[in-house]
């Protein structure tokens, strides 16, 4: 992916997300291959059974969640089609022929870009007004939020 394609929609960036980097996906592949290495569900629920370890019940969600760590990948960005499929942010952005929110002048008002304040908090509007005032190279220059 080019750098400049990096720049999502919404204003966060690629090159920022731990999904892209695949650092995490990598280190929760590893950490199952050694936990099945080790035998650890059968140490875990040896274990169990004792209060001061009880929490090694969940064992097995554990597991289950290095599983879905290990899955979150994403190496097509925003623009190439990486992403939630039906992206409503990037369908208003394409309805409107702009490259991102940053060129739309409602961005600071937009319900669309709600979702995103769970994880990101203002993160992505303070991108925006970054790629707004000095553009896309500028941006991935400079300091992003994510």
């Amino acid at each position: 992916m080019e750098e400049k394609d990096s720049v999502t929609c919404c204003g966060l960036c690629c090159l920022d997300c731990h999904g892209y980097k695949g650092k995490i996906a990598d280190l929760a592949r590893d950490l199952r291959k050694e936990l099945r290495a080790a035998r650890y569900d059968v140490f875990a629920t040896s274990l169990a059974k004792y209060p001061f370890a009880a929490a090694f019940q969940q064992y097995p969600e554990c597991y289950e969640v290095l599983g879905l760590m290990m899955k979150f990948r994403c190496k097509k960005g925003c623009r190439d089609g990486g992403g939630p499929p039906n992206c409503a942010i990037r369908t208003c952005c394409s309805e409107k022929g702009i490259g991102g929110c940053w060129e739309c002048s409602d961005f600071d008002t937009c319900t669309k870009l709600d979702f995103l304040n769970e994880v990101h908090g203002d993160a992505h509007r303070k991108n925006l007004r970054i790629l707004a005032e000095k553009g896309v190279p500028a941006f991935l220059k400079g300091k992003r939020y994510y």
